[in-house]
């Protein structure tokens, strides 16, 4: 009997090998071949050893240049020869990475499946105490590279603001070179992006919340003006930074109560 060709993108969670589901765990042990990114997301307490003992295969790292450069040739080829499962940290689409892989396997016949896992999108706004439906674009604030430092997070803030919304700010990972930016670099790259675009969007005062290690038991949240926040010990990433929008009544508390606001921080903006 010919096996069945297929892709089971599989999300692993935040933290931990302990994050994954039941559900992913079961097509694992299912699987003819599993592999594992760690570039598009960090997770602090994952042990690759830990979690090919609990689900008794060998997992196969693949790395950026094999997903993105290369096609995802290797998951392809293997998954014309069986089951093949891929295990991202968080959400599996969530990198479009892996939603170019899927398009590509399913232009080949091979059936794609998709198990979720917890992804720092909804961890980070649900841990703030913001409401979700409030939330404009996302945006990623990059690591400069030399002396080019992207203007888009100054931009996608802004923008945002003008209609009352919330922004969500992911912070760069470069897993390679094990550089994973913390609040503390991501604060001080807006700062040099209000000195050059100057329109007055980030200042001492400015509403901030920031997030480190989403998922974890040490998981941190702070919220408060950004002159504060860029001298509180958010401990090691991965981190998250939102910059509130207009605040219900009831977000305002949340912030107050989940994350140690003062009433001063949150006043210009409650609804």
């Amino acid at each position: 009997m010919k096996p069945l060709s297929e892709i089971v993108f599989v999300g692993l969670g935040l933290s931990s090998e302990k994050d994954i589901s039941l559900k992913g765990l079961e097509e694992i042990k299912t699987a003819s071949y599993v592999f594992i990114e760690t570039y598009t997301s960090f997770m602090p307490n994952l042990s690759i050893e830990r979690l090919e003992r609990l689900c008794g295969k060998r997992l196969e790292t693949v790395s950026r240049r094999e997903l993105e450069e290369e096609n995802g040739e290797k998951i392809l080829n293997a998954a014309m020869k069986g089951k093949a499962v891929l295990l991202v940290p968080g959400d599996p689409l969530i990198a479009t990475t892996h939603i170019t892989l899927r398009i590509q396997a399913e232009k080949m016949g091979i059936k794609t499946r998709i198990v979720h896992g917890a992804s720092i999108i909804s961890a980070a706004i649900g841990l703030s105490g913001l409401h979700n439906y409030k939330f404009g674009k996302t945006v990623t604030i990059p690591f400069p590279e030399g002396s080019y430092l992207p203007e888009t997070p100054y931009h996608v803030i802004q923008q945002n603001k003008q209609l009352g919304l919330h922004t969500l700010c992911l912070l760069d990972v470069k897993a390679g070179k094990k550089m994973f930016m913390t609040i503390n670099q991501a604060l001080g790259i807006l700062r040099r992006l209000e000195d050059k675009i100057g329109k007055k969007l980030i200042s001492d005062k400015t509403l901030t919340v920031g997030i480190a290690r989403a998922g974890a038991e040490d998981c941190k949240v702070r919220a408060g003006a950004l002159k504060e926040l860029e001298k509180y010990d958010f401990g090691e990433p991965p981190h998250t930074l939102i910059f509130p929008g207009r605040l219900h009544f009831m977000e305002a508390e949340a912030l107050k109560v989940l994350a140690g606001a003062s009433e001063e921080s949150l006043r210009e903006l409650i609804e």
